[in-house]
C-alpha cells in the first residue's frame, strides 16, 4: 500500500478530510450554466445530515439504500451518508424502465429509496407492489411532485434537515468503529446473460482499489474529474468516490448527460475514463467536422495523420529528433485544436475501459496526441485489475496487474485474479458465489493471452469464444472491434458458432452516416429509409472490407446485413451499460440470420 493511504474505510476518510483540509474543494456541481462549489467540511457535514435522517426514517445499520439518480451532488451525499450510519448503498441505472428497477430495488430488499425526480419517481410507484420492504421515497428534485399526495413521499432537503435536528456524537463515534469488513456497496452486474447479481463490496476492497489507482494511475490531489457515467457501475464509483477521497483530488458533475463535451471543454480535467461507445462518438464527432472542414484544412490534417500514424505505436522515449519536430508541427498545425475540440487538452492521461476499444479507434487518439491507455477490470474485483500507463502503453494489450491484484492464466486460458481486491460476494446468490470464487481465486470469465513486459491481452469472454463447423475458436469480440473501428459503424455482432463462415448483424451510426450522406447529395427520411439507400450498403460493405483486410481468413465476414433500427435497451437488446444481450438478438433476428446463411 502506498506510505500515504491511512487504514480507514471511505466514510472515514471523508472525514478526516473535512478536519484536514475543510476549505479545499471536493465537490462542484453544475446549475443553470454556474460551477458550485462544496468544500470537504460542508461534503461531510452534508452527508452526516443526510445519514441522521435516513436513521430518523427507519434505516437500520446494515440496511440497504438504493438511488435512482443521474450523477450529481446529492447521488454522493446519500452514498456517504448511508455508509455513515452503518447502511449499504445500491445503485439503480437511472435508464432503467420500472420492471428492471423493480428487480434491482426488490432484490437488494431497500427500505429507502432515493429518486432523482417526478419521472424516476414514478417508475417506483408504478411497482410499488413488488416492494413491500420499501418505507420511503426520497425525492431529489420534488418540482411536478406537488399533486402527489403520499406519505412514502419525502424530500431530500427534508431528509437533511431531520438529520440536523439530531445530537451527532453518536454518529461519530459509530464512524470510529467502522469495520474494514463491513459492506460498503452493492453493485449490480449489467445482466447480459441473465438476471443482474448484486455484487458486494467492503470497505477494505475499496481501499484497495483505492491504493491501485493511486499506484498506476496516479490518481493524486492534483486530479480533477468529470463524472459522467452512472454511479452504479463501479467505474465511475472508482473517479468519483474511491480515487478522490483518498487521493483528495476534484470531482466536477455536469449538468446532464448531454452537455457532457461542453462541461469537458470547460473544466479540462486531468483524468478521463471513457467506455469504447464514448471514444467511437468522439472519433465520429472529429470525422464529421473534418468532413465539413475546407479542402486545404482537410489536407493539412491528412497529411498530419499520415505522418504522425506511425508515432501511436512507439514509446515517445524511443522517439527520434526528427519524429519530435513532426509530431509538433502537427500539434500546431491540427492536434491541439482537436484535443481542445474534445475537451482533453489538459489532460495527463486518458483511458478507456468496461469493454474492448477497438485498436484503430486508440490508435487514431494517441496518434493526435492523447496518452490513452488500456485498462481491464470486474466489479468482482472491486475496479481495476490491469491497466497500462502511458510509458508502458502497448496496442491491443490492457497492463500488467495492479497493485493488490495476484493473476494467473488457468489451463482453460482464463484469466484468475486473488488479493484484497476480490469482492464479499454475491447478494443471495451463495453458489452462484462458490461458482466464482474457488479456493480464493476470482474466475473473471475471460480468456486471456500474456504480452510483453508482463501485461495481458483480452482475447474474449469464455462464453463467447465460438467454434465454426470447421472446428475453428474465434473470437467474436475481436472482429466485432475491428468493424467499429469505422465511423460509419455503431453496433457490430458476429454470427458464426457451428457456421461455415463468419456473418454479422452490424448498425450504421446515424449521426456520422447521415452526415455522409447529406455531402453527396442523398435524400432520406429517418434511420431505415437510409439504411436502404444502396450507396449506404456500398459505403458499409467498404467499411467491412476494410476491417477484414486485417482480420485472419477464417475470422473475415463473408455476409453482413444492415439492421433497419437502432439496438434499444427498452426492447431488451442491450443492458443498461449497452452491452449486447447476444441471446436475445440472435432470437429475435433470427429470421435475418438464416438469410444470411441461405
Amino acid at each position: 500500500m502506498p506510505p500515504d493511504l491511512p487504514a480507514l474505510s471511505m466514510v472515514q476518510m471523508l472525514r478526516k478530510r473535512a478536519v484536514d483540509t475543510p476549505r479545499r474543494t471536493a465537490l462542484r456541481q453544475k446549475d443553470f450554466g454556474i460551477w458550485t462549489p462544496l468544500s470537504w467540511a460542508e461534503y461531510w457535514e452534508r452527508a452526516r445530515a443526510f445519514g441522521l435522517g435516513l436513521e430518523s426514517l427507519g434505516l437500520p445499520p446494515g440496511g440497504h439504500l438504493a438511488i435512482l439518480s443521474e450523477n450529481r451532488v446529492e447521488w454522493v451525499l446519500a452514498q456517504f451518508g448511508a455508509g455513515a450510519v452503518g447502511a449499504v448503498t445500491v445503485g439503480v441505472y437511472p435508464t432503467s424502465p420500472s420492471p428492471e428497477v423493480a428487480y434491482v430495488v426488490g432484490h437488494a430488499e431497500a427500505e429507502i429509496i432515493v429518486c432523482e425526480d417526478q419521472e424516476q419517481t414514478d417508475k417506483v410507484l408504478e411497482a410499488r407492489a413488488e416492494l413491500p420492504r420499501l418505507r420511503k421515497i426520497v425525492v431529489i428534485d420534488p418540482k411536478g411532485l406537488r399533486g402527489y399526495l403520499d406519505e412514502m413521499i419525502i424530500t431530500f432537503a427534508e431528509v437533511e434537515a431531520l438529520g440536523r435536528g439530531r445530537d451527532s456524537a453518536e454518529i461519530e463515534a459509530r464512524v470510529s468503529d467502522q469495520s474494514m469488513s463491513d459492506v460498503a456497496l452493492m453493485i449490480y452486474t449489467s445482466g447480459s446473460t441473465g438476471p443482474p447479481k448484486g455484487a458486494m463490496l467492503t470497505w477494505a476492497n475499496l481501499r484497495a482499489q483505492a491504493a491501485a489507482v493511486m499506484e498506476r494511475l496516479s490518481e493524486g490531489s492534483h486530479s480533477t474529474h468529470l463524472s459522467y457515467l452512472p454511479l452504479c457501475h463501479i467505474a465511475e464509483q472508482i473517479f468519483t468516490t474511491v480515487g478522490p477521497v483518498y487521493a483528495g483530488g476534484v470531482v466536477n458533475f455536469g449538468e446532464s448527460l448531454r452537455t457532457v463535451q461542453e462541461d469537458l471543454r470547460e473544466i479540462a480535467p486531468t483524468s478521463f475514463l471513457g467506455v469504447p461507445r464514448i471514444w467511437e462518438k468522439m472519433h465520429s464527432s472529429i470525422h464529421i467536422k473534418m468532413l465539413e472542414a475546407g479542402p486545404l484544412r482537410r489536407r493539412i490534417y491528412e497529411r498530419a495523420m499520415a505522418a504522425c500514424g506511425p508515432l501511436a505505436e512507439k514509446p515517445r522515449g524511443e522517439w527520434t529528433l526528427r519524429d519530435r519536430f513532426a509530431f509538433g508541427l502537427s500539434y500546431l498545425l491540427v492536434f491541439r485544436a482537436l484535443q481542445n475540440f474534445v475537451g482533453l487538452r489538459k489532460a495527463e492521461i486518458v483511458m478507456t475501459g468496461a469493454a474492448p476499444a477497438p485498436p484503430g479507434v486508440i490508435r487514431y487518439f494517441r496518434t493526435i496526441g492523447l496518452p490513452l491507455i488500456e485498462l481491464y477490470g470486474q466489479t468482482e474485483a472491486s475496479g481495476v485489475v490491469t491497466a497500462q500507463t502511458p510509458e508502458t502503453a502497448l496496442l491491443g494489450a490492457v497492463g500488467a496487474p495492479v497493485l493488490g491484484a495476484q493473476c494467473r492464466i488457468s489451463e482453460r486460458g482464463e484469466l484468475l485474479v486473488r488479493g484484497p481486491l476480490v469482492f464479499a460476494g454475491y447478494y443471495k446468490a451463495a453458489e452462484k458465489t462458490e461458482d466464482t470464487v474457488r479456493d480464493g481465486w476470482l474466475h473473471t470469465g475471460d480468456v486471456v493471452e500474456p504480452a510483453e513486459g508482463g501485461q495481458y491481452r483480452i482475447v474474449d469472454r469464455l462464453k463467447d469464444i465460438m467454434i465454426t463447423a470447421g472446428g475453428k475458436n474465434l473470437s467474436p469480440t475481436e472482429i466485432e472491434s475491428a468493424v467499429k473501428a469505422s465511423p460509419y459503424v455503431k453496433e457490430c455482432i458476429v454470427i458464426g458458432e457451428k457456421r461455415k463462415y463468419v456473418a454479422a448483424l452490424i448498425q450504421i451510426d446515424l449521426e456520422t452516416v447521415g452526415k455522409w450522406a447529406e455531402e453527396r447529395r442523398i435524400a432520406f427520411t429517418n434511420f431505415r429509409n437510409l439504411v436502404e439507400q444502396d450507396a449506404v450498403r456500398d459505403l458499409i460493405d467498404a467499411e467491412v472490407a476494410r476491417a477484414n483486410a486485417g482480420l485472419a481468413q477464417v475470422a473475415q465476414i463473408r455476409r453482413f446485413t444492415l439492421l433497419t433500427k437502432e439496438l434499444d435497451h427498452d426492447d431488451d437488446e442491450v443492458t443498461a451499460t449497452m452491452k449486447i444481450r447476444r441471446s436475445n438478438i440472435e432470437r429475435k433476428y433470427k429470421a435475418e440470420i438464416e438469410g444470411l446463411y441461405t
